[in-house]
C-alpha cells in the first residue's frame, strides 16, 4: 500500500481504496509511503474517472498497446487474489504487463508502478 501511494503521488493521481483494502494509516503502510499519503488524494469509488481498467495478469490487451491516457482509473487487485471476478467483467477494458521469461506476475506495487507510466505517456 504505502508504495503505491509513493507512486500515485510521484505520477499526480488520486487514490480510491475499496472496502476491503489494506489500511493506508496501518504503520507499515504509513511508514512505506514516506508521507505520500498526506499528499495523495483519496476520492470515494463513486468520483472515479471512466474509462476503468482493469490490471490483470493473463488475457489483457498488452498495456503499451492500450494507448492510456488520463483521465483512467486503474484497478489493482490484491498481491495473491488478483481482482474479484465482478470488477474485471465491469471494467471497460483489461489490460495486462505481458512478462518475458518464466515470471507469473509482479506485485501489486510494481504493476502499478508500470501502468501509471504508461498512462504518463499516454498524456505526453
Amino acid at each position: 500500500m504505502g508504495t503505491l501511494l509513493r507512486t500515485a503521488d510521484a505520477f499526480g493521481a488520486a487514490v480510491a481504496l475499496s472496502s476491503e483494502c489494506a489500511d493506508p494509516f496501518g504503520p507499515r503502510a504509513l511508514r512505506a509511503s514516506a508521507g505520500a499519503i498526506f499528499r495523495v488524494p483519496l476520492v470515494p469509488w463513486e468520483e472515479t474517472p471512466l474509462p476503468r481498467v482493469a490490471l490483470s495478469p493473463h488475457d489483457g490487451v498488452p498495456i503499451a498497446e492500450a494507448g492510456l491516457a488520463p483521465p483512467v482509473t486503474l484497478l489493482l487487485g490484491a498481491e495473491r487474489e488478483g481482482l474479484p471476478g465482478d470488477l474485471v467483467r465491469a471494467s471497460d477494458r483489461v489490460v495486462t504487463i505481458p512478462l518475458p521469461g518464466a515470471a507469473e506476475s509482479l506485485n501489486v506495487a510494481a504493476a502499478g508502478a508500470i501502468a501509471l507510466y504508461e498512462v504518463s505517456r499516454g498524456a505526453s
